[in-house]
């Protein structure tokens, strides 16, 4: 498993932010922000962000939590935006960028996918569908019909058919983008994943193969 690093990132306008990252030991693929789950830079972030350079992809989580201790939408953007010229920086194109997020951090995704241009997008469960998890996180059938990015949508229902619904309503509202979207519904799984390895391995694949078809 590529080793992951984490430092401070200072910009030249004076911003400044904290990123854990992992290189790809061969050939870059391109540059991925990870966005962190509601405990912030996690271990099983640290994991997804090192098998992500695994896979080829320079990946790098910003610590949201500490711009201002919160995941508003306004500080998911500027984190985003950081990262982004971070990987820049680094040699990586524009087309070559992708945003990814677990959990909360699939929350994160959209937003920044629905706000930015991004090569690619992907959502792996996250909450607030129809009812906004927080007063500074919109509600995602409100924003999915603005994507910017092409972006995939990975969700469980729980068995649950309210569950079912909701992420129905989702795909009907991203559906009216002008970007490529999918979503993506397992059913009996939940929003984590965790209780259902097989979901959770073709999540997995299912990324991956966004990020091949859109990021290159």
């Amino acid at each position: 498993m590529t080793k992951t690093y984490t430092q401070d990132y200072h910009r030249s306008d004076g911003r400044a932010l904290r990123v854990t990252f992992a290189e790809p030991e061969n050939v870059v693929r391109g540059g991925l922000v990870v966005l962190h789950e509601a405990e912030g830079v996690t271990d099983g972030v640290r994991l997804l962000v090192s098998s992500l350079a695994d896979e080829g992809w320079l990946a790098v989580a910003p610590h949201i939590y500490e711009i201002r201790g919160r995941l508003s939408g306004e500080d998911v953007l500027t984190a985003t935006d950081i990262t982004l010229a971070w990987l820049v920086d680094r040699g990586i194109r524009g087309d070559l960028l992708g945003v990814v997020g677990f959990d909360l951090g699939g929350t994160a995704a959209l937003v920044v996918a629905s706000s930015r241009k991004l090569g690619a997008a992907v959502s792996v469960g996250g909450q607030g569908i129809s009812e906004p998890v927080s007063d500074d996180l919109p509600a995602l059938v409100d924003i999915a019909g603005r994507l910017t990015s092409p972006w995939l949508g990975i969700y469980g229902d729980a068995g649950d058919e309210a569950g079912g619904t909701e992420v129905e309503r989702l795909r009907e509202a991203a559906s009216a983008a002008d970007v490529a979207t999918n979503v993506v519904r397992y059913p009996g799984a939940n929003h984590r994943f965790d209780a259902d390895p097989g979901a959770a391995e073709e999540a997995w694949q299912r990324t991956l193969s966004w990020f091949d078809a859109h990021l290159r």
